[in-house]
């Protein structure tokens, strides 16, 4: 997705950071829980939420609940400093950060207008699953945890502050608010609303509603307005406003001078923000909540155990960086229903659900690897994901959105990604909910040229693509993945063998952009004359594009000359795999090129997919906050890396299979519903497969059907350091294309 360039960040040293933190911690929490369940392990804890926070990956580093309405954290992205409670992980431009908070010492003497004109210093962070600790203005120790729907803070003062004052923003955010208010209902609450915003230019106009509790009240409290401090005022309304609450610390026990802060947030109503805050979050015992949430984020990070022999293990933080992308996969799409089952539609209308109701779908980015992870390990819960984006798409005019941020449709990126993401999810083992409506919402977007969702085309184009065959490239390459996907799921969830035949046949319009003068795929004008080699590549290359036909791999590398041909113009694309989008290598952070590597299964050359997923792994992340090439968009890159180090990846839309490269894990136990699959032999220095079995027999295909192991199974790798350049190339058992 749209992302910002790198930046010259320095990573702080680590061992410093630790230290900083343990004593900062140790002064105020002398008796530090312990982490204690049946399983040894505490996955939550080895999550580290500063991995990705540079611009390239853009991730959070503050606290969430798996798949929750809140993200409690520090942002990057605000014209403030705080810590607000909406963020998504690594969407690379701004957005949202609604109603920061901000503790201070001291009283308050004049407006804090925008925040940052405090010139406040948040530094020190260390974050794992749930939990994160900073400090601000080097004193002030900031711990930060939550529930589903609710943000919990304690801020802990030095023993020489005798006031405290904690700001809290409402008219201000990420982006320019269009309204706002707070009231101030009590010496320790307030609550109230902020509307408008934008994301990556486009403008929103979702409303959010909050309620908000302190446990002690305030000898002092106000609100202000851009320069203006209006002490004991109770109300304010508009951009750059907000409310303060100042506490006497005197009056607290001297080794205790701690204040705890509670939000709720709501799309529906400030009711319901309430009512959240007083189901999920009615006491103040901050570290139960915190344990409550860790103990929940245990039970997902769980679904996948992975451990590394020690002998072989070339990098320490790899357990880390696993547990952490796993991490990312599971923080969206996050709920958007209340507590009582309400939530605000795509039609600006209250509706009532029995389910959660599920929003931030990054879908141009999340159908390639995040919505297959989910749909393996919780069926149920991709279910009711895609089960909401079918509502969106009925409230939002019967089209299917490509890009959803609260009850909004921004309409950025391109192609049918929503269809793509929905076939998939089925693919993999969702099922729970109507085929047949939404099989219904996908062709009506794919044929119907005034398919739209909010005014957003579903398809722009559509009536070119439909007429002549061809469209703008990039998005042509979009549509015919869709198509293909529409003809799978057609046939997988309601054995509609019509619509199945039209959409695979529609899907292989691709050929119509192929100019054999160049060898290459190209845009072509209206008029059917070509366009410049370089026309119409949205975010990337045509080099990398060229590729982006996984559906039928194999005629592709028919028309180059075959497998020989294949092989050398993939070599050339992998000299570099840190190209930015203008330049014509591989782009190891950008989505388009995501599959490439596993092109290779196809052009009889599996060990270069094997050496250049181990290339990608071992140079293009780390554990640092510019560990990740690109954005994570919404679990995008989370899920990918998680699929390259276990040794699967889901090539083909709408199909359930994976296409095979060496894992990185001794052994990895995936807990599926059907049954444990279980993963041996990994080594991350060993990249090469000289031989694999399947429940003890002889596997000799790169590719595999998730049905051979959703009900339990044992793929056991045989690796080593030298290439086998005949494993894999059996041409009976090449990956499957479809024409």
């Amino acid at each position: 997705m749209r992302r910002q360039p790198k930046q010259g960040w320095q990573e702080k040293k680590a061992v410093q950071l630790g230290l900083c933190i343990l004593l900062i911690a140790a002064a105020f929490f002398p008796g530090a829980t312990v982490f204690s369940q049946n399983n040894p392990i505490n996955y939550a804890r080895l999550v580290d939420t500063r991995i990705g926070n540079a611009a390239a990956g853009n991730t959070f580093p503050g606290a969430t609940y798996p798949f929750g309405m809140v993200q409690f954290t520090r942002t990057y992205f605000s014209r403030q400093e705080g810590f607000v409670v909406n963020q998504l992980s690594g969407a690379g431009c701004d957005h949202m950060g609604n109603f920061p908070v901000l503790p201070l010492n001291g009283g308050l003497s004049i407006s804090p207008d925008n925040i940052k004109e405090l010139r406040t210093d948040i530094s020190h962070e260390k974050g794992t699953a749930g939990d994160y600790l900073a400090t601000v203005n080097h004193t002030i120790l900031t711990e930060l945890t939550v529930t589903p729907r609710t943000g919990m803070a304690r801020f802990s003062f030095n023993g020489d502050s005798t006031k405290a004052t904690i700001i809290i923003g409402g008219g201000i955010a990420s982006t320019p608010l269009s309204a706002s208010a707070i009231a101030i209902t009590g010496k320790n609450s307030l609550e109230g609303y902020a509307e408008g915003g934008s994301f990556c230019g486009v403008a929103t106009d979702y409303k959010i509603y909050f309620a908000a509790q302190f446990e002690n009240d305030a000898t002092t409290y106000g609100t202000w307005k851009g320069e203006q401090l209006a002490v004991n005022n109770s109300f304010v309304e508009g951009q750059n406003t907000g409310a303060y609450f100042t506490f006497d610390l005197r009056k607290f026990p001297k080794n205790k001078r701690q204040i705890l802060y509670k939000i709720a947030i709501s799309y529906v109503s400030v009711a319901n923000a309430k009512a959240n805050l007083l189901a999920e979050n009615k006491g103040w015992d901050f570290d139960q909540v915190k344990t409550n949430t860790e103990n929940k984020w245990n039970q997902y990070l769980s679904k996948i155990e992975v451990s590394q022999d020690k002998d072989a293990e070339d990098d320490p933080s790899r357990l880390s960086q696993f547990y952490t992308h796993l991490y990312h996969s599971y923080i969206h799409p996050n709920i958007c229903s209340d507590i009582n089952g309400e939530y605000m539609g795509a039609d600006n209308k209250v509706h009532q659900s029995p389910r959660p109701v599920y929003t931030s779908f990054s879908n141009w980015d999340t159908y390639r690897t995040q919505i297959q992870l989910l749909s393996m390990l919780m069926p149920d819960k991709a279910s009711d994901m895609i089960a909401s984006l079918g509502n969106f798409a009925r409230q939002a005019g019967g089209g299917m959105p490509r890009w959803v941020l609260a009850n909004q449709e921004t309409g950025i990126m391109q192609g049918d990604p929503s269809s793509i993401l929905v076939a998939n999810g089925y693919a993999f083992g969702a099922h729970n909910f109507d085929a047949r409506k939404l099989l219904q919402i996908m062709v009506h977007g794919a044929t119907d040229t005034t398919a739209n969702a909010q005014g957003f085309l579903t398809r722009p184009g559509l009536k070119q693509y439909l007429e002549k065959g061809y469209y703008d490239a990039s998005i042509q390459l979009e549509y015919n993945s869709a198509d293909f996907a529409i003809s799978r799921f057609a046939l997988a969830a309601t054995d509609d063998q019509y619509q199945s035949a039209v959409f695979q046949g529609r899907a292989q319009s691709w050929k119509n952009l192929f100019n054999p003068e160049t060898n290459w795929l190209q845009s072509k004008n209206p008029d059917g004359s070509w366009k410049r080699y370089d026309a119409d590549w949205r975010e990337s290359t045509y080099k990398n594009y060229f590729w982006m036909v996984p559906f039928n791999l194999k005629a592709l590398i028919d028309k180059i000359g075959g497998q020989k041909a294949a092989e050398a113009r993939l070599d050339s694309l992998f000299v570099r795999i840190d190209a930015n989008y203008g330049q014509e290598w591989f782009a190891s952070g950008n989505e388009p090129s995501f599959g490439i590597p596993w092109v290779y299964n196809w052009a009889g050359a599996p060990y270069k997919t094997q050496a250049v997923v181990h290339r990608i792994i071992k140079q293009a992340y780390h554990a640092g906050v510019d560990g990740l090439p690109g954005n994570d968009d919404l679990g995008a890159m989370g899920a990918y890396y998680v699929f390259c180090t276990i040794g699967l990846y889901p090539e083909i839309p709408g199909v359930g299979g994976f296409s095979i490269n060496s894992p990185f894990f001794s052994e990895i136990k995936m807990h599926l519903p059907g049954g444990q699959l279980e993963i041996k032999g990994g080594r991350p220095n060993k990249a090469y497969i000289h031989n694999l079995k399947l429940n003890g027999k002889a596997y000799n295909s790169t590719w595999i059907p998730l049905k051979k192991l959703k009900g339990g199974a044992v793929l056991d790798f045989d690796l080593s350091s030298k290439p086998d350049k005949k494993w894999g190339t059996n041409p009976a058992l090449v990956p499957p294309s479809f024409d």
